[in-house]
């Protein structure tokens, strides 16, 4: 029996001891109350002790509670610490990524600007030898076309207009 029934016990035997006439008092017996008493007593230091185990094993409960609280809160600051630096390291990578697609395109520029230049180098020589040698066929033409009008005229005179 625990504390709580043994006091249950004391109150029944108040409750059902016989009343005295004409007073508010009853008779118990007083062995029996004595008897109850003692037990209670004796009953009251396991009881306290148990309690104390019970406040004990709270505080324990509430400790590892808090203990098991703060290694997630820290497990949760590593982990944002870990994204945080692998968002910076992307973003990192886009801005490296941007500064080369930049440099490329301005390189593919240079060298597109390069190339024109070459081939407008290339056909103005072109041009020019095509020029020369259109001249230079004009030249053997106008030679052949006045060789042949000497042949028909006879060398000295100047052909008609």
């Amino acid at each position: 029996m625990d504390v709580d029934e043994k006091l249950e016990g004391l109150a029944q035997l108040i409750e059902e001891a016989k009343s005295v006439p004409l007073s508010a008092s009853c008779m118990v017996n007083r062995a029996q109350v004595l008897d109850l008493i003692d037990e209670i007593h004796d009953l009251l230091p396991e009881s306290l002790t148990h309690a104390d185990h019970l406040l004990a094993d709270r505080t324990a409960v509430v400790e590892e509670g808090r203990r098991e609280a703060d290694e997630i809160l820290a497990q949760a600051r590593e982990e944002q610490q870990r994204m945080l630096s692998q968002h910076e390291v992307y973003l990192v990578a886009v801005a490296e990524t941007e500064a080369l697609r930049a440099q490329t395109a301005a390189e593919c520029e240079r060298m597109r600007q390069e190339t024109d230049d070459y081939v407008d180098a290339k056909l103005a020589n072109f041009e020019i030898a095509l020029h020369k040698t259109l001249t230079a066929v004009e030249r053997g033409r106008d030679r052949i076309r006045g060789s042949a009008t000497e042949d028909i005229h006879g060398g000295d005179e100047p052909l008609p207009e």
